[in-house]
């Protein structure tokens, strides 16, 4: 009997634990999230013309990539939704033979949007999906296939 009484303790322990770290605790945090920070909770999700074409924080491969930045990554997750800024100004000239999109307003563009990631001395970058959805902004009438730019787009509604 005392074997008993000195295990069931600990299993009490181990199940209360359980129901509190597995069940409750993971409830309240997405709760809050989803009340508070539903945007951000949810992926920063990126629409335009009401349909779900991304997220700021993951980097999606597009369809027509002749049209619109290729994402190639090189981070270590291989979701990274930024590029160089030196395979973005490699890109411009491909954007401009398909799009007649002018080549000075293609680098201004990707000028203005370069970040860096330690301030000014780090490696320049720019997100992909950013610039791409300038490009449809600006030259929607331009860039033919805005519509169909990324995988699936149709499949998803926002």
């Amino acid at each position: 009997m005392k074997k008993l009484e000195s295990i069931s303790a600990p299993l009490r322990l181990a199940l209360i634990m359980a129901i509190i770290c597995g069940i409750l605790f993971p409830v309240v945090v997405t709760g809050i999230g989803q009340t508070v920070f539903p945007y951000q909770a949810n992926g920063e999700l990126v629409q335009v013309n009401n349909t779900t074409i991304g997220s700021y924080l993951i980097g999606q491969s597009a369809n027509g990539s002749s049209y619109l930045f290729n994402i190639r990554n090189n981070s270590a997750s291989g979701v990274d939704p930024d590029i160089t800024v030196a395979s973005a100004l490699s890109q411009a000239n491909t954007i401009h033979n398909s799009t007649n999109i002018s080549l000075a307003f293609l680098d201004g563009m990707i000028h203005n949007n370069t970040k860096y990631s330690l301030f000014f001395f780090g490696t320049a970058y720019v997100n992909a999906l950013n610039l791409n959805i300038m490009l449809i902004e600006h030259f929607h009438g331009t860039v033919r296939f805005y519509g169909n730019i990324y995988n699936n787009l149709g499949k998803r509604k926002g």
